[in-house]
């Protein structure tokens, strides 16, 4: 096998132009890891924001080549892997690196590819699934019969909450500051669409009958805080996930304890190993079963192909697209 292959690489830190296919060193798979031919590399905010020079990815993945997801199929397998052999379909998360033709993962972390599934496909579906699952069920604990707030429900991860909502009996109201995108997370099966304008708090208010929401999934960031609070129920939960209309914004901590109410953040890039593989594992026991049923899909509005990757990037930079942009590498 060949001990070369295609990335993209930051060349510098900068706008989407500093982007290239290079030819770079393959990875080699060590004793627990597989090396998987990628099919597609899903693209993700935070691989802006590092191209920017803002989050560094972890100190054992890759530092210039960004993508957070992969999917794929086994190409080679290190010496004590146990649970996959060539030719298996996976994806999965990743630090770093995903925009490859090969990336190299611990065998615990990859997950297996729904049936009924194209390999190709299958991005859309680690990152923004995995985010939505963790950050939903496994730490605010939705359960069925509550509400949720889905803030930019257009995004990749807005598009995967409203499905698992769905599929659990929850009842999701989302927001979207473009209205196109509102009518299609409604044909995806959101309950409530609102236009994310000024007056999106007593719209939402308005919907839940003057109760507020359980759980909230925050996407959008400070800009959003205060309005947040008004729109929690009683012992609502309140999860942030992404920050881009900024990190800071103000909170009446009277209302906060009034309402006995919690407001946590997540990643899961930063987590440690042992997190990563108790999520993959949950995920492929509860989650990809959904998928095989038809009862969730992955939602793609556009593949890239790698040398178009500086377009791609402007298009999520200005949040032309409903559901997730892939690179595809076949």
């Amino acid at each position: 096998m060949a001990e070369s292959m295609k990335a993209v690489v930051i060349t510098e830190f900068g706008g989407p132009e500093v982007l290239r296919v290079q030819t770079v060193e393959r990875p080699r798979p060590g004793s627990k890891e597989i090396l998987v031919r990628v099919s597609s590399s899903g693209l993700n905010r935070a691989d802006l924001i590092q191209r920017m020079g803002n989050y560094p990815a972890p100190p054992e993945s890759p530092q210039d080549i960004p993508g957070l997801e992969y999917s794929g199929v086994v190409e080679e397998v290190g010496p004590n892997v146990t649970l996959w052999k060539v030719g298996d379909r996976v994806m999965g998360i990743l630090g770093g690196g995903g925009y490859a033709e090969f990336v190299v993962v611990h065998e615990r972390t990859a997950v297996k590819i729904p049936a009924g599934v194209e390999t190709v496909e299958a991005g859309a579906i680690p990152e923004v699934f995995m985010t939505a699952f963790d950050a939903l069920f496994r730490q605010m604990n939705l359960s069925e019969g509550e509400s949720v707030l889905i803030h930019a429900v257009g995004s990749g991860v807005g598009t995967a909450a409203v499905q698992l909502t769905q599929s659990a009996g929850v009842r999701a109201i989302g927001t979207s500051r473009t209205p196109q995108k509102v009518d299609r997370a409604l044909e995806l099966g959101l309950d409530v669409g609102i236009l994310g304008d000024d007056n999106w708090p007593e719209r939402v208010l308005e919907a839940s009958g003057g109760e507020g929401v359980d759980v909230i999934l925050d996407l959008v960031g400070g800009a959003y805080l205060e309005g947040n609070l008004k729109v929690m129920a009683s012992e609502g939960r309140h999860v942030v996930v992404g920050v881009p209309s900024g990190a800071r914004g103000q909170i009446d901590l009277r209302l906060l304890m009034k309402k006995r109410a919690l407001i946590k953040g997540t990643v899961l890039r930063a987590r440690p190993l042992e997190e990563k593989i108790s999520l993959a594992r949950e995920f492929e026991h509860r989650v990809c079963p959904l998928f095989a049923a038809r009862k969730v899909r992955p939602v793609v509005d556009s593949t890239y192909r790698p040398e178009a990757v500086s377009e791609a990037h402007t298009a999520m930079a200005e949040n032309r697209n409903f559901g997730k942009l892939l690179l595809t590498w076949e």
